[in-house]
């Protein structure tokens, strides 16, 4: 069979190792563990988890930063750019509360103690939308919710050419904010919200209990 494979030129796809973001602050306070590893939720908007990933681009590593909503996987605000400064998390939270209408009061917001979500920045901006600042140690059990998004762009994305590598920061760019939302968002199915897309989900979540995402 591996020699069939080989003479037909095929080869599987594979998961490369998405380069994980996270450099502590020691001077940094942590927030609390608000989230106890519990990570289910029985609405949107009550959980959010929220990480950065590294892009290899032939031009640079381009950083990812996402939030992600724990009831739908719905990634709700999104960020990137070539630095891994505050502003990227602050700006993909930003999103996220916009693509929420501004109605996150309460919402809990997880993610790792790296020294940009324990910046003074991202606590300023959450405090004034109403959201609640919640860490893990790092490499905490959440990084399984938000590295498996990580993976699967990188295999849904790249399963065509599984060696390939942006040229650009553009191209990267494009390609990605056209997977999360295009794709991912609104056409991806998952099985742990019953096989539909995170939009469908919360749709549907809506018009059942008249509670809007």
């Amino acid at each position: 069979m591996a020699r069939l494979i080989r003479n037909a030129g095929l080869q599987g796809v594979h998961r490369r190792s998405w380069r994980h973001a996270t450099k502590q602050n020691p001077d940094a306070a942590p927030a609390p563990d608000l989230l106890g590893r519990d990570f289910t939720a029985t609405g949107p908007n009550q959980k959010w988890v929220a990480d950065v990933t590294y892009v290899p681009t032939v031009a640079g590593w381009l950083y990812l930063a996402t939030v992600m909503d724990v009831f739908s996987r719905r990634i709700s605000g999104w960020s990137m750019d070539t630095h891994r400064k505050t502003q990227l998390v602050c700006d993909a939270m930003a999103m996220a509360v916009s693509n929420r209408d501004g109605q996150v009061a309460g919402v809990i917001h997880h993610s790792d103690r790296g020294g940009e979500y324990t910046s003074r920045d991202l606590e300023l901006a959450l405090r004034k939308s109403g959201v609640l600042a919640s860490m893990g140690s790092v490499a905490d059990c959440y990084d399984s919710m938000a590295e498996s998004f990580f993976a699967t762009l990188e295999t849904e994305l790249f399963w065509a050419q599984p060696l390939r590598r942006f040229e650009s920061h553009r191209d990267a760019k494009l390609a990605i904010f056209d997977y999360i939302e295009v794709f991912y968002n609104r056409q991806r199915r998952h099985t742990a919200i019953g096989s539909i897309p995170p939009v469908t989900y919360e749709t549907r979540y809506a018009s059942q209990t008249g509670i809007a995402a």
